[in-house]
């Protein structure tokens, strides 16, 4: 399928493994230049050099206000225009009974998942109003609308970044700049191995048992009893930045194998 992006800049953070990497892989097919970020720098370098289309890789902190400021001017002085982001980046953060979480725990997790989108959005969204044509995609999570009692830091930065990017898409969309979420649910990556990994190791048994457990005990909605894959996150993603996606704004469009065990988005 032509997504009609051949020409198009685009920045990904994230971008050295998971979803993120795979978001590069298709738009790189699709014709897309990429400015690449992650602090992850020497595996995101080997990694891209296979690659269409050369990309740009680029360390940054998505903490730091002024490494995103510094991306964005890198990607336009280096190619001319940004007309594509896809803010990947983030953690789970600490997990545990709300009230007995500490403010660290809630301010590491509100910064890198949501602070991170809004001081990007704040970079970005000059260059990408400029042509009138954008898109600027954020990963939320199944965890904004269902959350999970122990995952309050994480299920507060996602419901926050959701309701944030449903506000950008108001005034935007007059710059012709279209803001929407993507929520996986459970998908494969370092993040959820390293949940697992950490499940079985307190279960004492295998991996693969680690997570046969969690999805019949945490997600019974995954009815098709896996991990989703971070290709079928990143097709999703490769459609909303195309132009087959120009009536999308301002939507959660969830990827979660029916997790969320609701109509209602």
């Amino acid at each position: 399928m032509d997504l009609g992006l051949t020409g198009k800049v685009a920045l990904i953070t994230g971008a050295a493994n998971g979803i993120g990497f795979e978001t590069a892989r298709i738009l790189a097919e699709e014709g897309v230049t990429l400015v690449l970020s992650d602090l992850e720098i020497d595996a995101l370098e080997r990694d891209a050099c296979a690659l269409k289309g050369d990309p740009l890789c680029v360390a940054a902190d998505v903490t730091d206000p002024a490494a995103l400021d510094a991306l964005v001017k890198t990607a336009t002085d280096r190619f001319g225009q940004l007309d594509i982001v896809v803010h990947t980046a983030g953690v789970t953060g600490a997990k545990g009974h709300p009230l007995e979480l500490k403010d660290e725990d809630y301010d590491t997790c509100w910064t890198i998942n949501f602070m991170s989108s809004v001081r990007l959005a704040r970079s970005a969204m000059p260059e990408l109003r400029r042509n009138n044509w954008g898109r600027f995609i954020c990963i939320s999570s199944e965890n904004a609308v269902q959350p999970y009692w122990e995952e309050a830091v994480y299920n507060a930065s996602k419901a926050a970044l959701s309701a944030f990017i449903k506000n950008l898409s108001y005034d935007e969309a007059a710059h012709g700049v279209l803001c929407n979420t993507v929520s996986p649910a459970f998908v494969e990556s370092p993040m959820t191995d390293g949940m697992m990994e950490k499940r079985a190791e307190e279960l004492g048994v295998s991996v693969e048992e680690a997570i046969e457990s969690f999805l019949e005990e945490e997600r019974p909605g995954i009815v098709q009893k896996r991990r989703g894959k971070a290709q079928e996150v990143a097709s999703t993603i490769a459609f909303l930045v195309s132009e087959r996606a120009s009536y999308i704004n301002g939507s959660n469009v969830r990827v979660d194998g029916g997790a969320v065990l609701s109509v209602q988005n």
